[in-house]
């Protein structure tokens, strides 16, 4: 069982060399990823691993940073119960964002406080919630469609089941005149009238409780603020974002409680923990990648995290002398095909892809001066873009405390759980 309760898992100094001194261990290169190639010595590749002492560093640092508001975990970027059971024992963290009802079901035999991220049109899942009274207290739907209550309605009419417990996903992107639509495309619902509305036909409508609205900010949690010729622009835009939002967020909020009580409004997200953990109309924030902490995240200004989870691959060819071939490495993140939403080389350094094949599902050629020096069988370090894409492909995470394995987490897959 996971611990980050400890205080042995503190991470400890790089090196007593006094040149190494004013940095974070993890920016040791020479120090940090060698001791995993000695710690994993022997286990087959590919191999994921989950650094314990980085795990909590990040997690409590995530707590600092929300200013007080309780963190819901978002298990899409985490995929291993072990981890979200570890971090839901820290005081300051409550309740998992869910990402399909089927794995909210599955969660909630041990878990009380789950609300799903995104609509579901399961029928074979709402069947399975409507008819047991205890999930259906412990799993809040997500709507943003009439339609989405019909399909429940279809499925088990309100007469005969428990009621179901809802909340509304609404529109946190910014809109302009002149830069358009500046975030992801998520509900139809942008405005507070328009949400009130919607939200007073869901009070009205037999069968269900309203008890959360939902607004997840990711033109300013997903974008980094500290890289790229155009960061003046990035940092204007989510600027001018983060007050459309605030007044917004709060008439939105002011409407809907007007008729009725809410239990939570969540948002956020890894990089916006501050921002909206100081908007007093939020209960609580929600953030799952900084745990793990892909490179995604390398690139705030606001922040610094550990590179908890890393995952490695083994060289099996060397079609040149300066390219060497691993065997995998296409365990790409969600979001466009960018060279951000690509798994990162980190060690040996100096490390790049090709870019006419980039990452691949079976193999990844690999160039640069480190490749000279690689020969066949060499393990490399990949760090991934966000932060569940790995557990998609590997059965079981290796916890390294210090300089060796202190024991396994089965993944969701790992468990024979594959749910999206």
């Amino acid at each position: 069982m996971l611990d980050l309760t400890a205080e042995q898992h503190s991470i400890p100094a790089a090196d007593t060399d006094p040149a190494l001194s004013g940095a974070e261990p993890w920016q040791h290169s020479e120090h940090w990823w060698p001791r995993l190639t000695a710690a994993t010595a022997g286990r087959a590749a590919p191999l994921g691993i989950i650094d314990v002492a980085a795990l909590r560093h990040n997690a409590l640092d995530m707590l600092v940073r929300s200013g007080g508001l309780p963190i819901r975990v978002a298990s899409k970027s985490v995929r291993v119960r072990g981890v979200l059971d570890a971090v839901l024992q820290l005081p300051g963290y409550r309740g998992i964002l869910a990402f399909t009802l089927a794995e909210a079901l599955w969660l909630a035999r041990d878990h009380d406080d789950i609300v799903v991220a995104y609509p579901t049109v399961d029928r074979d899942s709402i069947a399975r919630l409507v008819r047991d009274e205890e999930a259906c207290r412990r799993i809040t739907l997500m709507v943003d469609d009439h339609a989405h209550l019909d399909i429940i309605d279809a499925v088990v009419a309100p007469s005969q089941r428990s009621r179901v417990r809802v909340a509304i996903d609404v529109d946190a992107s910014l809109r302009t005149r002149s830069l358009g639509h500046i975030g992801v495309r998520r509900s139809p619902w942008f405005s507070p009238e328009q949400t009130a509305a919607f939200a007073r036909s869901v009070v009205e409508r037999p069968g269900f409780r309203l008890v959360g609205v939902q607004m997840y900010e990711a033109q300013i949690a997903g974008q980094p603020d500290n890289v790229g010729a155009d960061v003046g622009v990035i940092r204007a835009v989510q600027a001018l974002s983060r007050a459309e939002l605030s007044e917004r967020r709060a008439r939105i909020v002011a409407a809907i409680t007007a008729f009725t009580p809410l239990e939570f409004v969540t948002g956020g997200g890894t990089g916006s923990l501050e921002y909206t953990g100081a908007d007093p109309v939020m209960t609580e924030v929600t953030a799952g990648s900084g745990l793990l902490a892909g490179h995604l995240f390398d690139g705030y200004r606001s922040f610094s995290l550990a590179p908890a989870a890393a995952f490695a691959f083994d060289v099996v060819r060397k079609p040149a002398a300066d390219i060497a071939t691993v065997l995998g490495g296409g365990w790409i993140a969600s979001g466009p095909s960018v060279a951000s939403r690509q798994p990162l080389p980190v060690w040996p350094e100096g490390l790049r892809m090709l870019p006419r094949e980039a990452s691949g599902e079976v193999q990844t050629p690999l160039r640069g001066p480190a490749a000279t020096n690689l020969s066949i069988g060499d393990r490399v370090w990949f760090r991934h873009a966000k932060s569940g894409e790995p557990a998609e492909h590997i059965d079981q995470y290796c916890l390294v405390q210090g300089n060796e394995v202190v024991g396994e987490l089965p993944t969701y897959r790992g468990e024979g759980r594959t749910f999206l």
